[in-house]
Parts: C-alpha cells; sequence; structure tokens
C-alpha cells in the first residue's frame, strides 16, 4: 500500500500548510478552476469523485472516467481522472494527455497534474517526492478538499500520522463528508491502541456506504484491529469478506485479487497454520497469469510468491526446500540488475535472516535481519526475536520497543505489536 524520504525542504513547506489547515482565512477559502466549458463533464467529475470517497471501483467507474473524457476531451482533469482509475498499461496514454492539457489549464489543475506525476512515478516508489509541491497547493489552495485528501494519503504513506489526521480533518471541513477520511482517521485509532474503538467506527463508515462499495481501507483497518487484539479468525474473515466485495465488483479486472490471498496467507502463516498460509500463496497468484499486469509486475508477485512459499516451507522446518526457493528469488533480483539489487535485497535480507531464525542460526540471522528494511516492524521483531535468543536481552529489549513505537500502521506492525509489547514486560 514503503520508500520513504521527504525532500529536504519538506519541513519549511509543511509548516506553512499545517498551519493554513486549522485557521480560517479573511478571503473565500480558493479552490481550483476547472478549465472546461463542459458543465457534464463538471458534473461527472464531481459524481465520480464521490465514487472514489465511497470505495467504489470495478469497470463501472472507468466507464464513468472516459464519459468526462468523452464530455470534454480538452479538459485536463477528465484525462488525469482517466489515468488514475483505468488499469497499465493503457492509463499512461491518459496520463501523457493530462499532463500536455495541463499547461494551458487553470494553475491548480496544471500544479496538481505535475505533483501527481511524481508522485506516481516508477509505480509510486518515490512517491514522498511530491510532499513539497501538495504542501504548497494546500497553503495555495485552503478549500479544495481534493489536495487535503491526497496529502493525508501521502503524510499516511511516510507514518506522518498527526499531519495525516489533520489533513483529513480539514477535507472533512470542506465537505461534503468523505468515508475515505473518516476511515483513514480510525486508523489513528489503531496506532493509539483504541483497538475496539477504530473497529466500531470503520463498522459505522460502513453503514454508510452505497451498494456495490469495495471499501479496502474498512477490510484491513477492521483487519488490522483484530490482529492487535490476537484475533486471528476475526483477521481472515474480514479478508475473506474483502475477497468476495473485490470480486464481485469486478476490480480484480483492473489488478487481480492476489494481494488479498497474500495478506491471508501472511496471518496464517505467523499464527502457525503453514499449510493454509501455502494454499493461500498458491491460491492468490493464480489470478495473476491470466491478469492484464505487465510483465515487470508479474515477475514482482512471482517473486513474492517464491518469498511467501520460502518462509511457509521454514515453517514446516523444510529447511533444505525454503534454501531452494530462496535462491530463486535471489536469481531473480541478479537478473534484473543493479536497480533490482537496489530495491529488493533488502527483502531478500529478511527472506534469509527468517530462514536462518527457524533453523536456529541466530548469528547469521542477526546479520542478515540488520541488512534488511529497518522501517518495517515485523522485520524489526525478528532481529529482536535473534537478539532475545542469543541472550542479547538488552539489544533485544531496544528493538521490541521501536516495533511498539512505530507509526508504520499496516499489517506489519499489526502482526509485530502484541509480541513486542508483552516482551517488553517479560524482559524488564
Amino acid at each position: 500500500m514503503n520508500r520513504l524520504r521527504v525532500l529536504a525542504f519538506s519541513s519549511a513547506v509543511s509548516s506553512l500548510a499545517v498551519g493554513s489547515f486549522a485557521a480560517e482565512t479573511k478571503d473565500e477559502p480558493r479552490r481550483f478552476e476547472w478549465t472546461t466549458k463542459s458543465d457534464e463533464a463538471k458534473k461527472l467529475l464531481v459524481a465520480l469523485q464521490e465514487r472514489i470517497e465511497s470505495f467504489q471501483t470495478g469497470p463501472d467507474i472507468v466507464e464513468a472516467a472516459k464519459r468526462i473524457v468523452a464530455a470534454d476531451p480538452e479538459f485536463a482533469m477528465g484525462e488525469y481522472y482517466a489515468s488514475a482509475v483505468i488499469p497499465p498499461p493503457d492509463n499512461q496514454a491518459y496520463l501523457d494527455r493530462a499532463v500536455e492539457l495541463s499547461k494551458k489549464a487553470s494553475d491548480g489543475e496544471r500544479r496538481f497534474i505535475e505533483t501527481m506525476v511524481v508522485v506516481r512515478a516508477n509505480n509510486g516508489a518515490n512517491f514522498q517526492d511530491g510532499i513539497p509541491a501538495m504542501e504548497k497547493l494546500a497553503a495555495d489552495y485552503t478549500g479544495e478538499r481534493l489536495v487535503f485528501m491526497l496529502l493525508g494519503q501521502l503524510y499516511q504513506g511516510t507514518n506522518a500520522n498527526d499531519k495525516a489526521r489533520t489533513a483529513f480533518e480539514r477535507a472533512l471541513a470542506i465537505g461534503p463528508t468523505s468515508p475515505r477520511a473518516r476511515s483513514f482517521i480510525a486508523n489513528e485509532d489503531l496506532l493509539h491502541g483504541r483497538f475496539a474503538a477504530a473497529r466500531s467506527e470503520f463498522e459505522s463508515i460502513e453503514k454508510t456506504l452505497p451498494k456495490g462499495s469495495v471499501p479496502f481501507a474498512i477490510r484491513y483497518g477492521v483487519t488490522f484491529s483484530h490482529l492487535y487484539e490476537a484475533n486471528v479468525d476475526g483477521a481472515i474473515a474480514s479478508l475473506k469478506t474483502y475477497l468476495d466485495e473485490y470480486k464481485g465488483s469486478g476490480s480484480n479486472q483492473a489488478f487481480p485479487e492476489v494481494f488479498i490471498w497474500n495478506s491471508i496467507a501472511r496471518i496464517n502463516l505467523e499464527a502457525g497454520r503453514a499449510e493454509e498460509a501455502m494454499r493461500a500463496y498458491e491460491k492468490g497468484y493464480e489470478s495473476v497469469p491470466a491478469s492484464s499486469l505487465p510483465e515487470d509486475q508479474r515477475q514482482v508477485w512471482l517473486g513474492r510468491l517464491r518469498h511467501g512459499k520460502c518462509r511457509v516451507l521454514a515453517k514446516m522446518g523444510k529447511h533444505e526446500e525454503a534454501w531452494a526457493e530462496a535462491e530463486k528469488v535471489r536469481q531473480m533480483i541478479d537478473a534484473g540488475g543493479e536497480p533490482a539489487k537496489q530495491y529488493y535485497l533488502p527483502a531478500y535480507h529478511y527472506l534469509v535472516g527468517y530462514l536462518k531464525l527457524e533453523r536456529g542460526d541466530l548469528d547469521a540471522a542477526v546479520e542478515h535481519l540488520k541488512q534488511a528494511n529497518q522501517t518495517d516492524p515485523f522485520q524489526k521483531l525478528l532481529l529482536a526475536r535473534a537478539y532475545e535468543r542469543k541472550g542479547i536481552k538488552d539489544s533485544a529489549r531496544a528493538v521490541y520497543q521501536e516495533v511498539v513505537d512505530s507509526t508504520a500502521n499496516g499489517i506489519e506492525r499489526a502482526l509485530a505489536y502484541p509480541e513486542a509489547k508483552r516482551k517488553l514486560t517479560s524482559l524488564s
């Protein structure tokens, strides 16, 4: 849903932007001027925004975007929204067209599209690079809720959760109400240990959704709330509900449901249900070959399948088979050249660290886990386990504390937090 590096001048602009969120200005809050003479195009764009805010996806939303383009082929924001909801590789042509049209569009439209090009570059690998420009837009267009919704999501992606909440609250204050914004705010309750309260809010939001919605944030939020409370069955049930919604809406035509299955697999694996985990990883990957994903993305999911199977085999005690899968993962990284090594080597070190830890080779586990992703709470949990088993309690306690203090709100933290919290008590 993390490549986190905020540009050097972000903090200075952020202070300006966040300060403007809460304060009322003497002038009318400024909004984007839509550069189109078509009232139909404007009406259709507002309707599409409302559908997105209510978690409505699938083929219908693609057709809705195409109707905006048909109403006014010269409308830059119409082309942009088409690029946002149409799956790759077809969406690139719409994005290119949006960029070209934005050159003669209003200031707000142009800057927004330019910023989102930065955010989306390389499949969002460096999305945080767009934060400064989005902050400046928020400061200049204090009445444009679209900017605050995107800014809030960018902040969440960098774990700047207080800033994210402020941005989402500003979006709600501008109106209209947004199930997406409410659900993003509910996620903050999870970070502060209010698990039942968060789950209650997610369930309340769900009741407001139109039929056919596919509420990713709600289903995963409920899943996390259950994981924090060690309710594995409740977590998996939430994801299976989402899986049915996702497939039923036709959303899997744009992107395969493999990511949901992988989440189910991972929860099963860490709950000690290795066979169920293996079946879920394999079932999920079945959706990839027949999908419209470009070949490079299919390779990514193949790598994730092998990564997952490797960890399952290790849990099963099949260490030689696990290592054979790990070698395949390393070969895929090597075949991708230097860019693949820079991006995927931390995941490989996580994998090898996992295998070594399961086999009891604690020195090697520590060596590799220290080279894994140091922003991932679950990978830190593994390092803490290794330290503890080596008898280095001070180091273990320090890393367990880092897990508990983490603000990376995702499945990794939800899986790692309960154990880390317990260990801090037992090691004190």
